[in-house]
This record gives structure tokens, C-alpha cells and sequence, in this order.
């Protein structure tokens, strides 16, 4: 098969190095990794494919795996947030890509074929895709979405793919639960490093990333006044809290929490928010934002007791949230309203508004998550690859380890100005001490 990129538009690659531009102007702990990457080249003579959004930040972390040696073969991790300006601009460099906006659920799978016919050594991914693939590959599945692999990669022998493979990185909640369902299930065949554990993946990312994110592409979509309105938030995780805080910012009449852990929504009563279940919720809410990671958060059932003028939007990583093949099913009358709204008419008369067919808001209708933070989450991507590279690992799923999320932190603060505080010999001594007390 061909190993030429496959891209919407050549001609749109200096659009693309301009968005990388401002991208890695307010990314500078990558870019301090990156300096580093040159002179040490940790990557050397590895093939990385990466399966994440393709976006300004994602080039700007790809950029660092190839100044760091690597052979970087990056491919969508959802159909509708590849950026195809920025796809264009690393095609041209030498990157090879299979991304553009807009790909069908055959294409989708086309380009995780493509990437698996590098033989990668390492894998990068958001949402498990591609690692799923791999593994489905390596048991005999033969699914729809295989068939669309091979019809890019031709046959793929599992064991020999598995072999090559020196371990991956799993970016969101979403994909580690699936891939410690894999572990459980005793069918993990090749190890994982969860970055999305690291404290500066999850608390920044998560929290304040999505949090503004995700109302940026609420806003843009809809154009909506959030003041004023009952926001409900399905969720209490790190990406709904960052979600509820936010909306309580934005001046949200009533900031509703629906979850089903009662340690998260007792923390979530303790900050000040209502806690209800979605059937209550349903009936009053103005605005619903999904971040739960599990499907039908939002049902049919809970549709039809929604007042007439309701938005629907999910924050998780799968399009599984909101019952939308149940809307599609009962609807009367769907019309487009704005770029990426669509107005869906009830039997009942009540009309409820979708934003990007319920699929990830914030990088569907906005721009995804503030360069600024994702400097910290591709930060822990780029150092996790060197650990695979420079570590022989056992089959399991890893935590980053500490020292590599406190360095991340302690750039991140230089980079701001920040200085922190040092302890001193007296102090170490205390709280290395067991003898020492009152």
C-alpha cells in the first residue's frame, strides 16, 4: 500500500504552520523537551504512530517525537476534530498523516490501518482506538472495523505486529478504563502507560482544560447567554467539576450535578452544587453537558421531559452519552440550525437542540483545550515515549512515574515566573524522622 499522507488539502499548510506558531509560543515546557530531543534524540530509529486529535497542539507534540528521532505516523482520534490546516502543515514536513474533518466511520478505520502498517514500536492514543485495534487484531476479531483496517494495512499478522511493539500511552479516562478492562480481562498483550494518571495530566487537563473548552464550543455553537440559565452536568469527575465550576462562573442560575458515585456527589453538595438524578434534572435543566464516559447519560426517556428549547452537549470522548440514535429514531422534523446545531422536533412539540451530533463539544465546535494546558499533558506524552524507549516494560498498565509528573510541574512554573518554596535542613530532617514529634 501507499505510505503517502492522505490530507484534505496540501494548499492549506501555511495556515497550518501559522497555528503551529502560536501554539508553541504558549507551550514552553514542550518546547524546553524538545531542545533537549535534538541533542539527545531518545527516539532514534523508532516508528511512533500516534491516534489523537489533530490539532495545533498535537503538531506541536509531534514535532518533539520527530526532533527527537522518531519516524511519527499520526492518524485522527475522532472523526470531526482533525484540524486539516494543521494536518497539511506536518504532511509537508515529513510526517506522515491520514487525517482530515469529516471522516466516515470507514475512513476512520482506513487511517488506523494505515498507521499499523508502519509496524510501530510505540503508540500514542486518546480514546483506546487504536490499541483496541491492535488487540483485536492480535485475537482474530473480525469486526466491521477490521475489515476497514485491512482494506488499507492487507492482512495484518497479530503476533508479529505485537512483537515490534515496545509499549503505548493512553491519553483519556475513557481509553484506561477500557484498557484496564483488557488487563482484567487477562488480554493485554502489550504494556501501557495511563499518562491521563499523571496529577498534571488529569488535574489541569481535565479540570480547567475541558472546563473552558467545553463552554467555548457551547458558546460558538449556540451563542447562547449561560447567565441566567440552569446548567445540568452529568458527572463529577475531574472533567465535570472543571465543567460546573466554569458554568457557576459564566453566571449559571442553578449548577445541577448528576452522578452516581455518593463520595463525588457528596464533594459535589460540599461545593455548593444541587445533586439530583438526571429524571429530576431533565425537567428543569436549560443546558445538559455529558462527561460521565458511559453511555444513554441522557436517554430518551430523559429527552421527552425536557423543556422545549433544550442544548444537549457532550464533553466525554465517545458519541455514546446521548441517546442520539434514539432522537434520529422518534424525531418528527430535524433541521441544521447554526454550523454544528441541529434542531430536533419531539412527538410531543418540544424542540431540543444537539451540538456536533454528540460527539466531544470542545474540539467539534471550538478549538479543543488552551495550548497552555495541553503544554502539560503533551509534556508527560513526549517523556512517557522516552521511558518506553529507554525502559524494557512487563505486559501491564503503568502510572507515569512521579518524578516525571513533578518535573513537568516544576517547567511549568519556571516557565511562569513562579518560584516555589525550599525546604530547609532542619525541616527535611523533621519529616524524615520518626523520633522527632512534639
Amino acid at each position: 500500500m501507499s505510505k503517502e499522507s492522505r490530507v484534505k488539502d496540501l494548499s492549506l499548510a501555511g495556515r497550518g504552520r501559522e497555528q503551529l506558531y502560536w501554539a508553541e509560543r504558549n507551550m514552553p515546557v514542550l518546547m524546553e523537551i524538545r531542545k533537549r530531543f535534538e541533542r539527545e534524540k531518545p527516539l532514534s530509529g523508532l516508528t511512533v504512530a500516534a491516534c489523537l486529535h489533530v490539532t495545533k497542539e498535537t503538531g506541536v507534540l509531534v514535532r518533539t517525537l520527530a526532533a527527537g528521532g522518531a519516524r511519527v505516523v499520526l492518524i485522527p482520534s475522532n472523526p470531526l476534530s482533525t484540524q486539516d490546516e494543521v494536518a497539511a502543515a506536518l504532511a509537508q514536513e515529513g510526517v506522515y498523516v491520514y487525517a482530515w474533518r469529516g471522516m466516515s466511520e470507514r475512513e476512520y478505520y482506513n487511517a488506523i490501518g494505515f498507521a499499523l502498517s508502519f509496524n510501530p514500536a510505540i503508540t500514542l492514543d486518546d480514546g483506546a482506538d487504536l490499541t483496541a485495534t491492535i488487540h483485536k487484531i492480535r485475537y482474530g476479531v473480525r469486526d466491521q472495523s477490521i475489515e476497514y483496517v485491512y482494506e488499507v494495512a492487507g492482512p495484518l499478522d497479530g503476533e508479529r505486529l505485537v512483537s515490534g511493539l515496545r509499549g503505548g500511552t493512553e491519553e483519556t479516562t475513557t481509553g484506561v478504563i477500557r484498557l484496564r478492562a483488557l488487563k482484567n480481562a487477562g488480554k493485554l498483550v502489550y504494556p501501557i502507560i495511563a499518562v491521563n494518571e499523571s496529577y498534571t495530566k488529569y488535574l489541569f487537563d481535565n479540570r480547567y482544560g475541558t472546563g473552558q473548552s467545553t463552554w467555548d464550543g457551547v458558546m460558538r455553537a449556540t451563542n447562547l447567554l449561560v447567565a441566567g440559565k440552569n446548567v445540568v452536568v452529568a458527572g463529577y469527575g475531574w472533567v465535570g467539576r472543571g465543567i460546573a465550576i466554569r458554568a457557576r462562573g459564566l453566571g449559571a442560575r442553578r449548577v445541577i450535578l448528576v452522578e452516581v458515585d455518593p463520595v463525588r456527589a457528596l464533594e459535589a453538595v460540599f461545593d455548593g452544587f444541587e445533586v439530583m438524578p438526571m429524571d429530576k434534572a431533565a425537567e428543569v435543566g436549560d443546558i445538559f453537558i455529558t462527561a460521565t464516559g458511559n453511555i444513554r447519560a441522557v436517554s430518551l426517556g430523559h429527552i421527552f421531559k425536557m423543556k422545549d428549547g433544550a442544548v444537549l452537549a457532550n464533553a466525554g470522548h465517545f458519541n455514546v452519552e446521548i441517546d442520539v440514535a434514539g432522537l434520529e429514531r422518534v424525531a418528527v422534523a430535524k433541521k441544521t440550525i447554526r454550523p454544528y446545531l441541529e434542531e430536533y422536533t419531539l412527538p410531543n412539540g418540544r424542540r431540543v437542540y444537539l451540538i456536533g451530533e454528540g460527539r466531544l463539544v470542545n474540539l467539534v465546535a471550538a478549538e479543543g483545550h488552551p495550548s497552555e494546558v495541553m503544554d502539560l499533558s503533551f509534556a508527560n506524552q513526549a517523556l512517557a515515549a522516552e521511558y518506553i524507549a529507554k525502559n524494557k516494560l512487563a505486559v501491564d498498565v503503568y502510572k507515569l512515574p512521579d518524578e516525571i509528573d513533578r518535573e513537568v510541574a516544576r517547567l511549568k512554573l519556571k516557565t511562569m515566573g513562579v518560584e516555589l518554596e525550599e525546604l530547609t535542613e532542619e525541616q527535611r530532617r523533621y519529616i524524615s524522622s520518626w523520633e522527632l514529634g512534639t
